[in-house]
């Protein structure tokens, strides 16, 4: 599996390829499992399969936002998926505050173990393909804006896509241990 500082040593070309291909590969993953594969957890703090496709369904909307608020905005901060920002106050959160973002939430409150997989695909499948088209549209000075990310530092439009490739990588790894049963 690729990590994201390999990624960020490839030409970014190799990255939007690698971001091409998910959905399909997610798609060819799935392909003629039964629901009580996708839905099996292969331990019980893993994900099911049905899980990682939702969660890359869901990812995508903040990747873009991000992307857009990177054109709007000069440097935006943005906060970490998964994790407390280093200055809690300085972000509104007190004490008993839950994750700002939190993916087992979201796969709890937006029940990802009821959708439908293939619904999870198609709508990441149309939802990457808006993230490559404004990627595309961008011209070589907007690559170099920046922003910045709470535990990583400052991060341009190059970096974040060098980060979806290898968080892409990590979460098909992660559903195709799901679907064999390993954790």
């Amino acid at each position: 599996m690729t990590t994201r500082m390999e990624y960020a040593r490839q030409p970014v070309a190799r990255c939007l390829e690698r971001m091409a291909q998910t959905a399909d590969e997610v798609a060819a993953a799935i392909s003629g499992q039964s629901d009580a594969a996708l839905s099996r957890r292969p331990a019980p703090a893993s994900w099911s399969a049905k899980e990682v496709a939702c969660h890359l369904r869901d990812i995508e909307e903040l990747f873009v936002l991000r992307f857009r608020t990177m054109l709007a905005l000069d440097e935006p901060t943005f906060l970490v998926l998964g994790e407390m920002p280093p200055d809690r106050a300085a972000w509104g959160i007190v004490e008993g505050d839950t994750l700002p973002l939190d993916p087992d939430r979201w796969a709890e409150e937006r029940q990802y173990l009821r959708s439908d997989i293939g619904q999870a695909v198609v709508a990441l499948r149309r939802r990457r393909q808006e993230t490559l088209a404004l990627l595309g549209r961008l011209t070589p000075e907007q690559w170099q804006r920046g922003s910045v990310h709470v535990t990583l530092g400052r991060m341009t439009f190059a970096d974040w896509v060098a980060l979806i490739a290898a968080h892409d990588d990590k979460h098909l790894a992660q559903l195709r241990r799901a679907l064999e049963g390993r954790g």
